[in-house]
């Protein structure tokens, strides 16, 4: 059997968030897109005499994508029209680009590999069909929608690596804050293009997959209809099974077309794949050429933000986080933002302790690493569970960044235990009030009087002797039920440690 390995290329869609749409002055938005037929005007429905005009922040938008890629910005590009018949495309065309792209030749890294990106152009989006009870209606109130797509060289090997890729372009455009690029929404859609070749007989040059001397290629696959990174995955993986399986029993392959069915985790056929000569391309009259100048290069440049990449690199080397609490936190740049003013706010918080002796610098170094940890655990662990039961974003969160370092500071004084910190993030979270005021105004202070403590263990020890029976028979897991009722009658207020401490000695 030969040996088989799959060359994987991705074509990823994503409309871009500016207030009007591509060509003419309708409002752009995902919500004016669940409105049937409405968000239009002559030039979506491609009346006669209706001139489209280029939406300038769309094409800026694009460029700044391509230079967060490394790529190479066009200095002349043009705009040209895709000829084909669709019920969702009202023009008989689309206007996009062919030849001559905005931006081409950058890389994206996953992993320890670069993607090479072919290139990334930018084009009007179609209409959408709906097919209920054997009817299809037409809604072109998306028609129009700037939509920018990514096309990468076929130098993805794997299922995984592909659906990595998505996740992260998803995060740079999130971060440039150019597309919300949500899948389920079809604001980001990712199609993959799937062969399977023999190794060693094949070469990838300029983008291209080049056979060598007398093999033949086999003919590739384009997947549509996938809707989620999960999808991603296991439509791809389906389809290298699928024409794994063909070539190997000497079944014929072609060159088509085929959707993901979610329902029955499969693919299926939908039609024989076109080549770009049957789009019969030329360059849109209507549109004049476009010229890239340099001081709007250097103008998009100085805007763009800190990278996702760049932004993990920094969290792990300054920060003291490890690598994969720094990748949970990164990917949402509101939650990055949040986290380093808590880090900040933190550091002040720490040095303005008396217990506390150094620099700045120097307390960070002793006590970076443990302090990181309580964030990453009270962050990821407990209010990310507020946010996602209230389907809050985080950046509408009432806990501001200033009371979250206050908070973490508390449990790194000892004052409040993790029981007890449970209840005031919960109280923070609903009210937005300082976690010292709730503490305070709850008598929920950490109980340091160790005589109270030992007090209230005699009681919860001399209430309870069949626990004190079965502990002496050997069964330990009664000491437990012993902490739990002093930290009951505490209210949480007892260190559990000193609990456990004093618990053995009077048992043993």
């Amino acid at each position: 059997m030969p040996n088989l390995i799959p060359v994987i290329g991705m074509e990823i869609h994503a409309e871009l968030n500016t207030k009007t749409k591509m060509f003419c002055t309708c409002p752009n938005g995902y919500e004016l897109q669940e409105k049937p037929n409405q968000n239009i005007c002559p030039i979506c429905l491609a009346h006669p005499g209706m001139l489209p005009v280029i939406n300038r922040q769309a094409v800026e938008w694009t460029i700044l994508t391509g230079l967060a890629l490394n790529m190479k910005v066009a200095k002349n590009s043009k705009f040209d029209r895709k000829n084909y018949f669709y019920p969702d495309l009202p023009k008989g065309y689309q206007i996009s680009q062919y030849d001559q792209p905005l931006t081409s030749g950058g890389v994206l890294k996953v992993g320890n590999r670069e993607i090479g990106i072919t290139r990334i152009h930018l084009e009007e989006d179609t209409g959408m069909l709906s097919h209920v009870d054997n009817k299809s209606y037409v809604n072109l109130s998306r028609a129009g929608t700037p939509l920018m797509e990514l096309v990468t060289d076929p130098d993805i090997q794997s299922a995984k690596e592909a659906k990595e890729f998505c996740q992260l372009y998803q995060q740079i455009l999130r971060y440039l804050e150019i597309s919300e690029a949500n899948m389920e929404r079809g604001q980001m859609r990712c199609e993959a293009n799937i062969s399977m070749q023999e190794a060693g007989r094949f070469v990838t040059e300029n983008g291209m997959v080049k056979p060598l001397l007398d093999y033949k290629l086999n003919p590739k696959v384009e997947l549509k209809n996938i809707n989620s990174f999960k999808a991603v995955e296991k439509a791809i993986e389906y389809e290298i099974k699928r024409q794994t399986k063909a070539i190997e029993a000497n079944e014929k392959l072609i060159q088509e077309t085929r959707g993901w069915d979610e329902d029955k985790l499969k693919t299926f056929t939908q039609r024989v794949k076109e080549t770009s000569a049957d789009y019969r391309y030329f360059p849109e009259p209507d549109l004049p050429p476009l010229e890239i100048t340099d001081e709007l290069l250097a103008n998009l440049t100085a805007t763009l933000p800190e990278l996702p990449h760049n932004k993990l690199e920094r969290f792990v080397k300054q920060f003291k986080f490890n690598l994969e609490e720094a990748k949970l936190i990164i990917v949402d740049k509101n939650v990055a933002d949040y986290t380093e003013e808590v880090v900040s706010e933190l550091i002040g918080w720490i040095v303005s302790l008396p217990e506390t002796e150094g620099t700045e610098e120097e307390i960070w170094e002793n006590n970076g690493r443990k302090l990181v940890k309580m964030i990453n655990n009270w962050l990821v662990n407990n209010l990310f569970k507020h946010l996602n039961e209230k389907k809050i974003a985080i950046d509408k969160c009432k806990i501001t960044p200033e009371n979250f370092a206050e908070f973490i500071t508390l449990i790194y004084q000892g004052k409040i235990n993790n029981s007890v910190g449970q209840k005031i993030l919960g109280e923070m979270f609903d009210t937005g009030e300082d976690p010292t005021a709730i503490m305070e105004e709850n008598n929920l202070t950490q109980m340091d009087d160790q005589d109270e403590l030992i007090g209230i263990i005699d009681e919860i020890i001399e209430a309870n002797p069949k626990a004190i029976e079965d502990f002496n028979a050997g069964k330990e897991n009664s000491i437990k039920f012993l902490m739990g009722q002093v930290m009951a009658k505490t209210e949480g207020r007892a260190n559990p440690q000193e609990v456990i401490k004093f618990l053995n000695a009077k048992l043993k």
